[in-house]
């Protein structure tokens, strides 16, 4: 079963089904809960297995018994039913006559009236039978009787009910019946869950102690217990019967025989058919229900029994061919399918021959379930599923004989064996036949096409191995059908086959194409491949990509020179497709050398626009020149990059082609314009000199204006030619041209005329400028308007020619380094202050006012006598203000803000300037600043005092704040900065505010001058600063001035810590009245906070008032404990409920000696486990034991008792009241904590509690031991035995024993019978040897002889033989052998009594040492033994030499016996020969008697054999002449009839027939 899980994380038990699973999934509510479940605790959810059913258990306390309600939950119908119970589980029992399992509800209650165990149906369904209710008493044993049921759980295997109780007994219940199974207590503590148990089919359950519990049914025992101990036959049968257990065979057995034969059959065979483990269903019963007759219209018994088991389940082997046998003769196939699909027949191969006489696809699946492969194969051959006969072999690991099976198919059905033999081939893992005998298959029959597609797919793989069939295939094709080889060549499936030889083969064939494909020699593909006709010229071309350039370049000579016209275009294609491989050189040369420039043309014409080689580039050109070709010679000329263009070049003016465009393109681009303007003007050819700068380019005019110069040309034609460029040409370039030829007034009618045309070209107007200023033709003007030239250019043309010129142009265009340097170099400062001014550029004007500046000074006193008084714009003043600030000339700025504000000018009254004027001379004139507060109005009194501040002028500061009455910031410079609190005070006085008052208040307060401070703040009525002035007062103790200060802030504001410091200060001053006045009025106070303060500076009178108006009982009880009111601080106490303030109190009664009030503190401490310790601690540094333990034993009621009160109390016990240890043990010892009890114990020499608690500690090596050390007072016969079968530690076994033999060893062994199953014997029998007490465990011996121990045998035998007790000894090496017996003869043997004697000849004959057993017995004359001896020994010259020693002796009777004891040993010719010898006759004439006839009887038997083995050599030896192979094993002769020109297997060297299943059987 596959459930779907969503988890975080998941763990999993290797070992055990076992997964854990940690989520966040939410749970999903199935249904509500009823209302008796109401106030239960809930200790049970059942789910039953299809989720359909869902109960809910919980108990709970009524009139003093617990009682259990329980829920059960339908969620098919969405109904809940109340039931009291206190356990209950869901099952399913599948019930006789029913075919599904019948869904059954068990639970347990026990009421007021009794316990009861109810087994009940749910769901039924019409149609099958219904369980009868069940309601059975569950016993409670007297010691139980207010035990209940807690769980539930019902094993699925055995159906068995396991239900648990709180007292830990088990019941078992049988599910079917509720009848009781069995019923035990496991546990003595209550087990809290319970799981059922898949691995034991029992169940799993942990009890309080953390012990967890198995119990499951003893499958092999179960059934005999429920029918020697309950004496219940019938549910022994049924638990038998319904899991197939042993126990019950008789009974089964018993039933059957007396139903049978009191011909109630129909019972009988319900018994057979349900009997475990099958004993019953065996043929002989079948034969007997077979045997019954019945009258006609009766079911025979068979068929009942046979019903029966098919309503059980599945039938047996031998069951179901009976059952088939009926139902085939009847012609009612359809049943066997329908079993068989029901699973409820056992196939096996006797069933499908049996089923296959009818119906073959039946009996396909009848050999499918048997596992009968051969059979199998037959059957699908039969039915023609070819293709799962592959499958089925492989899934089973079987291998037919495929060959033979292929030849049969293949004379049946032709094209299905073609299939076939492609299905063998393909097989995954390899063919699975020859591929060579199927072809000669094929071959054999003339089926070429059938062997062709079985060798395409046989060989798609293209295998090495497959070179000769791959051969083969193509051979027969080319012989037969060369268009399927001119196919399969095509696909190039094959690469291992005969090469040369299908090469021959293909041109043969006039595959010319597969022929070149295939040959190798450069002789054959020469003489193939001239017939260009006869092939594919794609193909052709891509075939020179298989040879190499050698043989390419031969092949193409070959070509041309064969025909040159018929193959010229592949040897072009060829060449253009493989031209880098065969080099392009060569290929010119190739076609140079034969003459063919069309040829080349086209050959180069497909490399060309490829090709970076000048070679091939320029090859090309030539070729197109003698072509013809001027259009495609132009393109080059311009597209291509790889030309040597000095050649090129050359090459063209050569061929003197009537168009000049190609030779004008070369020399355009690789600048040869010099070179072609003089070509051109030397052949006359100027109008292509037209043509190229008017058409192919006009960016060259320049270099043609220049070349023409240099030749002579006219200035006229020269114009003309300038005037007919109608395109954009680079003007700086043609003014450049005919500037350095001096010639630039030649352009000034092209210039005028793109002026005037608007061009926006800086390059024209520069030309402009440049020729106006060189003819002095009024260029001022046209410097100053136009907007056009380029500034920078034109001023350094003019800086040499007129320096103001070139200071006009460099102000138009803002160049300012320009500016600055032309000025500076001719003096020019005027002119240099006002661009400054003007410019109003910081960066600018740092570099003129830097140091590096010689001629600053110079601009200084310009720009403050000249730039300055000339502007109007505040702007222009600003930034200069600024520049020179930035540049920091203090002294300068002074300079020039005193002329622009003290001269009464336009900026007099600005704000910013007089700002700067005091500002700089605070930073650079300090003595100036007061006369300038003085004679200035208009500044910014705030920012200028604080500047004064920050440069240590207060008095000017001063007299700013006071000059405009900013009275807080006057007297706060003169308390902080001139530190003067006498002129503070009289500064107040005179202006009189508070917020003066304030401050001067606050720097008294900083000077500790606590009462001036506080008066004020008083005149200005300011709480504000209350914070500081509590801090202060109180560390000065100034409460009284404090109080005044706080009532005038509580009228202020009516803050919480106002009024709290108000409170602490009256109590302070003892003023309780005031207190309980503002505590009895409506108050903001902090209580609690004062209240500790006043706890904590022990004023605890206040404290009481202050805790008591809040009602807070912790603290109060605290303080009435300093205050001595103890019974008080107790109710206080007890009201606040608080550890600590228990703690205190009870601390407080500890230290005044009241115990009665301390353990009235302590009964509420105890109870808490972390206080305990302390308390403890308490009550022993002070010698209080006895107060302590009655403390603790007060506390031992409570209910909130803890573990640690049982504890310490034992510990107390164990230190001061040793008596009374052992009784708070047994009472209290599940509730202590034993490590720590045990380490007291043994402090205390406590040795018999110290064994209890380790007892109950389940250290039970600690226990033994310290039993054993301090045995006076610890040790115990009874609870040793008890303990010592427990512990863990092997050796302390030994140490009992040791201890029990120097202290007790009257008792070892007693001690020894518990320890037999866990010691050594051979360590045990050492330690008991060497100390020579082995006598005292005699009884041990005894006991442990079972076990057949070497040791334990020895010296068991030392004792007996010492005793002399040869009956005991005989017995013991009869039934225990493992000892050294020829030791224990070696020693018995001369031992005096004949007894021992006696037991050492037989220990001898034993161990097979015949003669010296024989020995012994012949000495004592106990002749009977030694004739024993001698017959067991098998020997027969050990029973001569007896009978030797018998004639020799005299003994005639003794000879006699020894004849008859020895008689299959002794030789009858020996015996003949001693007896007439001897005159012994008559005596061995019974020997001689019994000897003939046996002779006799041998002889008879030997003729009759040798007369059966004749017989049968004859008939063997006629069945030679018949065939060896015998008729088809699928039941039909012609399948392997021979069809007409079938092959013989030894004529196609295939193997011989071997048994495969199909066809053919031994």
């Amino acid at each position: 079963m596959r459930r779907p899980i969503t988890a975080d994380s998941a763990i999993m038990n290797p070992v055990t089904k076992v997964i854990a699973l940690k989520g966040d999934s939410q749970p999903v509510k199935i249904f509500d809960r009823h209302s008796n479940l109401a106030g239960n605790q809930i200790i049970n959810y059942r789910v039953n297995q299809d989720e359909r059913w869902m109960l809910l258990v919980g108990i709970s306390s009524q009139n003093g018994r617990i009682v259990g309600a329980m829920q059960l939950y339908s969620k098919e119908r969405g109904v809940s039913q109340s039931i009291e119970g206190h356990a209950g589980a869901f099952a399913e029992l599948k019930m006789d006559g029913s075919n599904v399992p019948t869904k059954l509800f068990a639970f347990a209650a026990r009421t007021a009236v009794g316990a009861k165990l109810h087994i009940v149906e749910v769901d039924h369904k019409d149609g099958t039978p219904a369980f009868p209710k069940k309601a059975v008493d569950v016993f409670f044993p007297e010691e139980a009787a207010a035990d209940f049921p807690v769980a539930m759980q019902i094993s699925h295997k055995y159906s068995i009910i396991f239900l648990v109780t709180k007292f830990g007994y088990i019941h078992l219940y049988d599910l079917e019946s509720g009848t009781c199974i069995y019923m035990n207590r496991i546990s003595g503590e209550t087990i809290f869950v319970t799981a059922e148990h898949e691995a034991t089919s029992g169940i799993i359950g942990v009890n309080r102690k953390g012990q967890v519990l198995s119990v499951s049914v003893d499958d092999k025992n179960i059934v005999r217990y429920v029918v020697n101990t309950l004496g219940n036959t019938e549910l022994a049968l049924k638990i038998a019967s319904r899991n197939g257990l042993p126990g019950a065979d008789d009974l089964y057995v018993q039933r059957f025989q007396q139903l049978f034969q009191n011909g109630e059959f129909g019972e009988a065979a319900k018994i057979a058919a349900t009997s475990p483990r099958g004993i019953l269903r065996t043929p002989q019963t079948i034969e007997r229900f077979k045997q019954v007759h019945v009258q006609q219209g009766q079911i025979s018994p068979v068929l009942q029994y046979f019903g029966i088991l098919l309503e059980k389940g599945e039938l047996n082997k031998h069951e179901s061919l009976e059952l088939a046998r009926p139902v085939l003769a009847q012609k009612r196939t359809q049943l066997l399918e329908k079993w068989l699909k029901e699973d409820k027949l056992e196939c096996s191969e006797e069933l499908g021959d049996i089923v296959k006489q009818q119906d073959t696809n039946l009996a396909l699946s009848v050999y499918l379930r048997a596992n009968v492969p051969n059979k199998v194969i037959a059957c699908f051959a039969e039915t023609k599923q070819y293709p799962k006969i592959v499958l089925y072999a492989k899934k089973v690991g079987y291998t037919p004989d495929y060959p033979l099976l292929l030849q049969h198919i293949m004379r049946m059905d032709p094209d299905s064996g073609t299939e076939f033999a492609t299905l063998l081939a393909n097989s995954e893992g390899g063919p699975l036949v020859d591929l060579e005998k199927v072809v000669d298959v094929f071959m054999s029959q003339n089926m070429i096409q059938q062997a062709t597609a079985f060798l395409l797919e046989a060989l798609k793989e293209n295998l090495p191995q497959h070179a000769h069939l791959q051969t083969r295939l193509l051979e027969m094709n080319l012989m037969h059908a060369p268009q399927v080889a001119d196919a399969i060549l095509g696909n190039e499936m094959f690469t291992y086959y005969d090469r040369a030889s299908i090469g021959t083969m293909c041109e043969k064939a006039g595959l010319y194409q597969r022929a070149l494909e295939h040959y190798t020699d450069l002789s054959d593909i020469k003489r193939v491949l001239v017939h260009t006709h006869l092939l594919t010229p794609d193909w052709a071309v891509t075939y020179f990509g298989r040879l190499s350039v050698e043989n390419s370049l031969e092949c193409l000579r070959e070509m041309l020179n064969v025909n040159m016209r018929q193959n010229l275009q592949i040897v072009v294609q060829v060449a253009t497709k493989y031209s880098e491989q065969l080099g392009a050189s060569k290929l010119i040369d190739m076609f140079e050398s034969y003459k063919t420039f069309e040829g080349l043309y086209h050959y180069l014409g497909a490399v060309v626009n490829l090709s970076q080689d000048p070679e091939v580039i320029y090859k090309y050109i030539e070729a197109a020149c003698k072509t013809g070709q001027i259009k495609e010679v132009e393109r080059i000329c311009r597209d291509s990059n790889y030309y040597n263009p000095e050649r090129v070049k050359n090459l063209l003016k050569d061929a003197k082609l009537a168009d000049q465009l190609p030779l004008i393109i070369v020399c355009d681009r690789f600048d040869f314009v010099h070179d072609l303007v003089l070509y051109l003007y030397q052949n006359n050819l100027s109008k292509y000199i037209e043509t190229y700068v008017q058409k192919v380019n006009s960016s060259r005019t320049p270099a043609v204006v220049g070349a023409l110069l240099d030749v002579g040309c006219d200035e006229s034609v020269i114009k003309s030619l300038l005037l007919s460029v109608h395109n954009d040409l680079p003007v700086a370039e043609l003014v450049d041209q005919t500037e350095k030829r001096n010639r630039l007034k030649l352009i000034l009618p092209w210039l005028e005329v793109k002026v005037n045309e608007g061009s926006q070209d800086p390059e024209v107007y520069n030309a402009v400028a440049k020729i106006y200023i060189d003819s002095n033709n009024n260029p001022e003007p046209f410097l100053r308007t136009n907007t056009l030239y380029h500034s920078r250019t034109i001023g350094k043309y003019c800086e040499k020619r007129d320096p103001y010129l070139a200071f006009i142009a460099y102000e138009r265009g803002q160049c300012d380094v320009e500016v600055i340097e032309v000025t500076n170099d001719n003096a020019m400062f005027k002119h240099q202050a006002r661009y400054l001014v003007k410019r109003r550029e910081p960066r600018l004007w740092a570099h003129v006012l830097s140091n590096d500046n010689p001629s600053r000074r110079s601009l200084i006193d310009q720009v403050v006598a000249t730039a300055l008084s000339e502007t109007q714009d505040p702007e222009d003043v600003s930034i200069t203000v600024k520049a020179f600030m930035a540049a920091y000339l203090p002294n300068e700025l002074i300079e020039l803000l005193e002329k622009i504000v003290l001269e009464n000018s336009a900026f007099s009254d600005n704000i910013n300037l007089q700002n700067l004027l005091i500002l700089t001379a605070i930073q650079a004139e300090k003595s100036k600043v007061m006369d300038f507060i003085n004679r200035l109005t208009n500044f910014d009194a705030a920012d200028i005092a604080e500047h004064a501040i920050r440069n240590g002028l207060y008095e000017e500061a001063f007299v700013i704040y006071q000059k405009h009455n900013v009275y807080a910031h006057a007297i706060n410079v003169l308390i902080e900065h001139i530190g003067s609190i006498d002129r503070a005070y009289e500064y107040a006085e005179k202006t009189d505010t508070p917020e003066v008052w304030s401050r001067l208040g606050k720097a008294q307060l900083d000077g500790m001058r606590i009462k001036e401070a506080i008066d004020s703040y008083l005149r200005a009525k300011d709480p504000s600063n209350q914070i500081e002035v509590i801090t202060l007062a109180s560390r000065a103790e100034k409460y009284e001035d404090l109080v005044r200060f706080l009532q005038m802030a509580r009228t202020e504001s009516r803050e919480p810590y106002t009024e709290s410091e108000l409170l602490f200060a009256y109590a302070k001053t003892n003023r309780i009245a005031d207190m309980e006045a503002i505590l009895n009025g409506p108050y903001v106070a902090q209580v609690q906070i004062i209240g500790d303060r006043c706890y904590e500076e022990k004023m605890y009178s206040a404290a009481k008032i202050l805790y008591q108006s809040i009602s807070n009982w912790a603290r109060l009880s605290t303080t009435l404990v300093h205050l001595g009111e103890y019974q008080a601080a107790v109710d206080g106490a007890r009201k606040a409920n608080s550890t600590k303030v228990w703690k205190d109190v009870h601390a407080a009664c500890i230290e005044r000696k009241e115990f009665r009030l301390a353990q009235v503190c302590g009964l509420s401490l105890v109870v808490h486990p972390e206080e305990l310790e302390d308390l403890i601690r308490l009550y022993e540094h002070q010698g209080y034991f006895d107060e302590l333990m009655a403390l603790l034993e007060a506390g031992l009621g409570l209910e909130r008792a803890h573990m640690g009160m049982f504890t310490e109390l034992a510990i107390l016990y164990a230190r001061y009241r040793p008596e009374r240890m052992m009784e708070h043990l047994k009472i209290f010892w599940s509730r202590i904590n034993i490590p720590k009890v045990i380490n007291a114990c043994e402090e205390a020499h406590l040795w018999t509690e110290l064994v209890f608690l380790y007892v109950h500690y389940d250290e039970y090596d600690n226990a033994a031991i310290t039993m054993m050390k301090h045995s006076p007072d610890a040790w115990e016969h009874g609870a040793f035995k008890e303990v010592v079968v427990k512990v863990s530690n092997l050796e302390i076994y030994y140490k009992a024993l040791r201890f029990y033999l120097d202290e007790q060893p009257m008792l070892l062994n007693d001690l020894l019978v518990v320890l037999v199953p866990r010691i050594d014997h051979n360590r045990v029998i050492q330690m008991f040897q060497k100390s020579d007490n082995m006598p005292l465990i005699k009884g041990y011996l005894v006991s442990v002889q079972s076990i057949n121990n070497l040791s334990v045998n020895s010296a068991y035998h030392d004792l007996l033989i010492e005793e002399e007790d040869y009956e005991r000894l005989r017995i013991s090496v009869d039934t225990n052998t493992n000892f050294d017996n020829i030791a224990l003869a070696n020693r018995l043997e001369d031992h005096e009594l004949l007894e021992f004697r006696r037991i050492a000849a037989h220990l001898y004959k034993r161990n097979k040492k015949w003669r010296q057993s024989m020995t012994l017995s012949k000495q004592d004359r106990l002749y009977k033994d030694a004739m024993e001896t001698a017959a067991e020994s098998r020997d027969t010259a050990v029973a001569e030499e007896l009978l030797q020693y018998f004639v020799e002796s005299g003994n005639k009777e003794c000879f006699a016996a020894c004849l008859y004891i020895c008689y299959d040993l002794v030789r009858p010719d020996i015996v003949l020969e001693l007896a007439w010898r001897h005159g012994l006759t008559d005596f061995s004439m019974p020997y001689m008697v019994q000897f003939m006839r046996e002779y006799v009887s041998k002889v008879d038997k030997l003729e009759k054999v040798h007369e059966e083995r004749v017989a049968q050599e004859n008939k063997e030896r006629s069945a030679d002449v018949a065939p060896i192979l015998g008729p088809g094993g699928l039941g039909n002769s012609r399948m392997i009839t021979a069809g007409s020109g079938m092959i013989p297997p030894q004529q196609t060297g295939m193997i011989p027939p071997q048994q495969t299943g199909f066809g053919y059987s031994f």
